[in-house]
């Protein structure tokens, strides 16, 4: 059996604890994914590049289908702490800034956002489970528009549906991005005014008037 490197990024994030391991392990995966493709994501790759045996993957995920979906979670998980981290009196502005935290959170974790998004792993299906995990993001989302809606800011219809056309603006100005298709047109002014012209569709005619 192969012995860890104590230099090796395995031996650091299993210093640091279990979840700093489970962490390294996954962020190795999705790297070797956006990398290499499907054909990268292999426990033998994984465990080469992060410098420990395959047994600790097969321990810590069951197989290749255990890490797929543990990177999906993981992903979910990032966008949900983005998104709780924003705070603010303002409800409208507290909106806004929960736009500005995905398309923060996607920029920072492009691997995990294309697994999020893009399906990448060839017949990998998220749980039941897990996919009612991942619509815990849309739902801070959902409640911050019920906010507005309580605040007279928005006409007074279902949050679920304002909250949808919202993620859609912002998710497609971020894929764009993402894919490089921006141009020579500044990425962060365009989703700026995007998302601005989604929200000001549902403002109630008295907070426009104001």
């Amino acid at each position: 059996m192969r012995q860890p490197s104590m230099n090796s990024p395995y031996a650091a994030a299993q210093a640091a604890g279990k979840a700093s391991l489970r962490r390294m392990l996954l962020d190795t995966a999705s790297e070797l994914l956006e990398r290499y493709g499907p054909e990268g994501l292999t426990m033998r790759r994984i465990a080469a590049e992060a410098g420990c045996s395959t047994s600790v993957l097969y321990t810590m995920f069951g197989a290749k289908a255990g890490i797929a979906e543990a990177l999906w979670r993981e992903g979910f998980d990032r966008l949900s702490t983005a998104l709780d981290q924003v705070t603010g009196a303002d409800p409208l502005q507290r909106l806004a800034a929960m736009g500005r935290a995905y398309r923060a959170n996607a920029l920072a974790n492009r691997s995990y956002y294309a697994i999020m998004f893009q399906r990448p792993i060839p017949g990998f299906q998220p749980s039941p489970d897990a996919y009612r995990a991942s619509l815990q993001s849309l739902q801070a989302l959902t409640d911050s528009v019920a906010d507005c809606v309580r605040a007279g800011v928005f006409r007074p219809e279902d949050p679920g549906h304002i909250a949808g056309v919202l993620w859609a603006a912002t998710h497609g100005a971020v894929s764009l991005e993402l894919a490089g298709y921006e141009g020579a047109v500044d990425a962060e002014h365009r989703f700026d005014d995007l998302t601005t012209a989604a929200a000001a569709w549902f403002m109630a005619p008295e907070a426009t008037a104001q």
